[in-house]
């Protein structure tokens, strides 16, 4: 369980990149807004090995899947093991499409499907950012694959049956505010990446856009969070907010697993007006009816809490 000190406190911040006062005040805002970027699409929490105590960004723990692990990369400046020998066209073919500067395609546990409607000026900030971190020296971890999965050219077949970059447009009869929330949403946050099912071949499932799936073995259900009573019904904007700030629902149960994670690092040091924004989209999402965890007799049974639909694992 997260602890409400450890809450309070939050994660410590990305790593601090000086601003030279020779770069002049816009490349310094450039890498105050790609830090911020940085943060809010998850990059700290999956690049940083916060369980073996790694340095932020320089390669993430297991992620698990049922494909087997997955390790995110080092992705400081550091020439041999990191981006050192990217320029910013490889950053943006690596978040629009999915390819390495070598050309190979990457594994979708890389949220790019998402991150492909990143606007030209956030990667263009994010790239800002990275590029002037320093380097450091960490090896990255091969991928722990099943067979065949680890023929990585079958991923070429994975994106030409479900990949499509989509970029990013504002819908027109939508406030400021709401298209903010689902730019972020969709996107940066990459949210139905988690709370969506995917079909046999890893692809998210048609039809049950953040409408919560069974999960893995352990890593526990995710849960729906549509406007359903089997999602979030009767949860306001301030409700989301605060969950996105502390961890807690309205209920006062604590979030867990990786979604602990994400707000730890991720969404807690988000703007307000951004988790607004956020909330708003999320609340305007079609009602999707999908309950992930049984139903309330049996899930007690099975030892569940009394918030159980609410149980963020």
């Amino acid at each position: 369980l997260l602890a409400a000190g450890a809450l309070a406190a939050l994660a410590a911040a990305a790593p601090a990149v000086s601003a030279d006062t020779a770069d002049g005040g816009a490349l310094a805002d450039s890498r105050a807004r790609g830090a911020y970027l940085i943060r809010a699409g998850g990059c700290v929490g999956c690049h940083t090995d916060h369980a073996g105590g790694g340095a932020p960004l320089v390669g993430g723990g297991a992620v698990p899947s049922p494909f087997g692990a997955f390790y995110a990369p080092n992705i400081t400046p550091h020439a041999e093991h990191g981006l050192g020998g990217w320029s910013e066209a490889d950053f943006v073919r690596a978040m629009r499409w999915g390819i390495a500067p070598n050309g190979a395609p990457y594994y979708p546990a890389f949220p790019y499907v998402a991150y492909s409607g990143l606007t030209r000026r956030d990667l263009a900030d994010m790239w800002s950012y990275l590029s002037a971190l320093e380097g450091v020296e960490r090896p990255n971890r091969p991928h722990e694959l099943a067979f065949p999965f680890g023929f990585r050219p079958l991923v070429m077949g994975w994106q030409f049956l479900f990949f499509a970059p989509r970029h990013w447009r504002a819908e027109t009869g939508r406030s400021e505010r709401w298209n903010r929330g689902a730019y972020l949403s969709r996107h940066l946050l990459h949210c139905a990446e988690c709370h969506t099912g995917r079909n046999p071949l890893g692809a998210l499932a048609i039809g049950l856009d953040y409408a919560g799936h069974k999960g893995i073995a352990d890593e526990g259900t995710v849960p729906n969070i549509t406007p359903h009573e089997t999602g979030i019904a009767g949860w306001s904007e301030s409700d989301i907010v605060w969950l996105l700030k502390t961890g807690f629902t309205p209920e006062g149960d604590d979030v867990q697993g990786s979604m602990a994670a994400l707000v730890r690092h991720g969404s807690s040091h988000l703007g307000d007006d951004d988790l607004g924004a956020v909330a708003e989209y999320v609340l305007s999402l079609p009602p999707i009816d999908n309950r992930v965890r049984g139903e309330p007799a049996e899930a007690a049974a099975q030892g569940a809490d009394e918030d159980y639909d609410y149980d963020f694992q």
